[in-house]
C-alpha cells in the first residue's frame, strides 16, 4: 500500500491530466504543508503524522466554512467544502457515533478511569485509535459525559 505522500503525489498527476484546478491546488497545498513540516522539524513524515496534519487542515477549513456561511459568502464556502472533500479522501474513514462510543467505553474500562482526573489517561489510550477518524473535541465531550 502506498503511503499518503505517494498517494498525494499520484493524485496531483491525475488532477493535472484531468485539468481539475481546484483539486490540484488543494493537493499542492497539502503537499506543501507536509514538506514545510518536514523541513521545519527535519524529519521524514510517516503516515500517522501525515494524517494528523491533514486532519488539522480539514479542521481549519471547517472553521473557515462556518465563518463564510455566517457572512453569506457562498462562493468561498463552496470552495472550502470542495477542499474539505479532497483532503478527507486521504484520511481514514470516519468513525460512526456508535463505534466511537464503544471505543470510549472500552478505553475507560482498560484504564480503570473513575473521574475527570483520569481523562488524560483515557485520551492518551484513545488517540492512536481515533487519529484522523474522529474530531478530538467530540471525543473529549464523550469522555467527559461518561466520566461525570
Amino acid at each position: 500500500m502506498a503511503t499518503i505522500k505517494e498517494r498525494l503525489n499520484e493524485a496531483v498527476k491525475d488532477a493535472l491530466r484531468a485539468k481539475e484546478k481546484l483539486k490540484l491546488s488543494t493537493l499542492r497545498m497539502a503537499l506543501s504543508e507536509l514538506k514545510r513540516v518536514e523541513i521545519d522539524e527535519r524529519v521524514e513524515l510517516d503516515d500517522s503524522r501525515c494524517i494528523t496534519i491533514l486532519d488539522k487542515m480539514v479542521k481549519q477549513r471547517r472553521e473557515s466554512l462556518k465563518q463564510f456561511d455566517s457572512a453569506g459568502r457562498d462562493d468561498l464556502a463552496e470552495r472550502e467544502r470542495a477542499e474539505i472533500e479532497v483532503l478527507q479522501s486521504f484520511l481514514p474513514a470516519a468513525l460512526t457515533t456508535s463505534e466511537l462510543e464503544s471505543l470510549v467505553t472500552e478505553a475507560i474500562a482498560q484504564t480503570s478511569a473513575q473521574s475527570m482526573k483520569d481523562m488524560r489517561v483515557v485520551v492518551e489510550n484513545l488517540k492512536p485509535k481515533v487519529l484522523g477518524r474522529a474530531d478530538m473535541a467530540e471525543v473529549s465531550k464523550l469522555i467527559k459525559s461518561k466520566l461525570t
